[in-house]
């Protein structure tokens, strides 16, 4: 892949991904809503002003993409249904110009089939549940539209993240098998960029920790 379009590319872990990226010599189309957040320029970045709720900014950011990475999540003042929505708008931006590969960001709360979650992992999801009801279920709720969609999806899913230099190792499970409850979003961000081109997870939820 080449040319990328890039959701999130302010956010603490899509910085990162954005910057490894550039470094890669891959082209970036970067749908941000403030281009003064962004911490870096190049040659191969463009960057689109808008809103990931807005169909003709998706449909600009997507066109003439290989894959899309979308990494934007819910912040305080959010929608409840943002990456759902976001999700669906990109999905069919992504089916009108023939983009195939997707690479979407949740975390741990989100189930999957193979997991396996021990005492701390059940309670992390009760208090998530409890606490942040509505961030689940808008997690499971773009699940579903990437499920509905026949595209080749990965959904990247972290434990904890910490703002620690990244060790340039991790792992690469499921909750509950061969994890941790932590991870360096500088590591995380080295394996989404290897998601890009990756045939191995299509289709599947990794969880991914130190």
């Amino acid at each position: 892949m080449s040319v990328i379009s890039l959701f999130g590319a302010t956010g603490k872990t899509g910085s990162r991904v954005l910057a490894r990226a550039l470094d890669a010599g891959l082209e970036v189309r970067a749908l941000v809503r403030d281009p003064g957040k962004l911490t870096m320029s190049s040659p191969r970045l463009t960057v689109i002003r808008g809103d990931v709720l807005d169909t003709a900014d998706v449909d600009r950011t997507v066109r003439g993409s290989d894959a899309v990475l979308s990494l934007f999540g819910q912040v305080k003042g959010s929608p409840h249904t943002l990456q759902t929505t976001g999700t669906a708008l990109i999905v069919a931006a992504m089916e009108r110009h023939g983009v195939t590969r997707v690479v979407t960001l949740s975390g741990g709360g989100l189930p999957a089939p193979s997991d396996r979650p021990g005492a701390p992992d059940v309670i992390i999801r009760f208090l998530l549940k409890t606490l942040s009801g509505h961030v689940l279920a808008d997690a499971k709720g773009h699940l579903a539209v990437l499920e509905s969609s026949g595209l080749d999806w990965t959904v990247v899913r972290g434990p904890r993240l910490t703002d620690k230099p990244g060790t340039g190792s991790y792992r690469i499970g499921w909750v509950g098998v061969n994890a941790s409850t932590q991870i360096s979003r500088d590591d995380l961000a080295d394996f989404i960029i290897t998601q890009i081109d990756g045939r191995t997870n299509i289709g599947q939820l990794p969880f991914v920790s130190a």
